[in-house]
C-alpha cells in the first residue's frame, strides 16, 4: 500500500466559474496507483496515488468534458498509468507522452493509435534531463509524419537559449506553465520578453497554467495573473489552459482546483477568449476528432 503524501487537495471548493460546453484541461497526470504501476526509481519524486478515478471525480465536479493527460516524471518511460486512464475515457481523454529520442517509429505509430499526440522533454532541475535541442530537431521531422507535437517543460532562465532551436522545429511546440516565469519579478522581466518574442512563431503555442506555481504570493495567486492574461490576449488562438492536478513538486501546501478554475475570467476575461482558450485551440490541436 502506497502511504507517501498526496499532493493535491481531497476535497477542493466548488469554483463558481461555469465551464463552456466542451472544456478541456490539457495538462494534468495521473500517480499509480503505485500497486498496480509502479513508479520509475530514477524520481526524486515518490508521492501518494493519484489515480485516474480521483481525476475523474475532479473534472465531472468542475465541468471538463475533454482531458489531455500529460506523461509524469514519476513514472518514466513508462507510460501505462497514462495510457490506462486515456482508455477508460476513451476519445475524451487524449495524452502526451514521456519517450526517449530514439524511439522506434512502430512505437509511435502504436501509441498514436492509443491517443497520444506528442511527447514531452524536461528541462528543470528536479526532473530527469531532456534531449539536446539538436536531437529535438531530428526527432521533430519524423514526429511530424504523425501530426505529433513536442511539449518542453523549461526553467524560465533557459527560454532565450532554446529559442533560435525551438524555432526552427518542423512540427508544433507547446511551452509548458508560461515558460516557468518567476511573477515576482514583474512582466518586464527577461525570460517572459524572450517568451513573448518566441511566440511570434506561428508552430508555437503555450500552456496558462501554473499561475500558482509562477506566483510567489498565497493563494489567489494574483500576481501571476497578468502573465496569463497577456499571453491569452496575444496570441488567442495557441494558448491552452490545464489544471496541473495533483500538483506534482508544487512549494507548499497543494492549491485549490477549485481556486485555481476561477482564474479563467481573469485570465481570459470575455466569453470569446474562453471558448478559444477552453474548447476551440484545444479540440482543433490536439484532434480529439481523429
Amino acid at each position: 500500500m502506497n502511504t507517501a503524501p498526496i499532493t493535491y487537495k481531497p476535497a477542493p471548493t466548488q469554483p463558481k466559474f461555469t465551464m463552456p460546453k466542451g472544456a478541456c484541461d490539457t495538462h494534468c497526470h495521473v500517480f499509480g496507483p503505485a500497486a498496480v504501476f509502479p513508479y520509475s526509481p530514477q524520481s526524486k519524486l515518490q508521492p501518494g496515488d493519484a489515480p485516474k478515478e480521483t481525476l475523474f471525480a475532479l473534472h465531472d465536479m468542475i465541468g471538463i468534458e475533454k482531458c489531455v493527460i500529460v506523461q509524469s516524471g514519476v513514472h518514466g518511460f513508462d507510460n501505462r498509468a497514462m495510457l490506462d486512464a486515456m482508455n477508460a475515457r476513451k476519445g475524451d481523454y487524449l495524452g502526451v507522452a514521456l519517450l526517449p529520442v530514439t524511439v522506434e517509429d512502430d512505437e509511435i505509430r502504436r501509441l498514436d493509435d492509443l491517443g497520444v499526440r506528442g511527447i514531452r522533454f524536461n528541462y528543470m532541475a528536479h526532473l530527469v534531463p531532456g534531449a539536446s535541442v539538436d536531437e529535438l530537431l531530428r526527432l521533430a521531422d519524423r514526429l511530424a509524419r504523425f501530426d505529433w507535437h513536442l511539449q518542453i517543460h523549461m526553467e524560465s532562465s533557459l527560454i532565450e537559449g532554446m529559442a533560435d532551436g525551438l524555432a526552427k522545429s518542423s512540427v508544433p511546440v507547446v511551452i509548458d506553465h508560461m515558460g516557468r516565469v518567476d511573477a515576482s519579478l514583474g512582466l518586464d522581466q527577461a525570460p517572459f520578453n524572450a517568451l513573448l518574442r518566441l511566440m511570434e512563431n506561428d508552430h508555437l503555442l503555450v500552456k496558462v497554467s501554473g499561475c500558482e506555481r509562477a506566483s510567489r504570493q498565497d493563494a489567489p495567486y494574483g500576481d501571476a495573473v497578468p502573465f496569463a492574461r497577456t499571453l491569452v490576449e496575444r496570441f488567442p488562438d495557441r494558448v491552452l489552459w490545464g489544471t496541473d492536478w495533483p500538483h506534482p513538486n508544487f512549494r507548499a501546501d497543494a492549491p485549490d482546483d477549485g481556486v485555481l478554475v476561477d482564474l479563467i475570467p481573469e485570465i481570459a476575461p470575455t466569453a470569446e477568449l474562453q471558448q478559444a482558450l477552453l474548447v476551440d485551440n484545444p479540440h482543433r490541436f490536439y484532434r480529439f476528432d481523429k
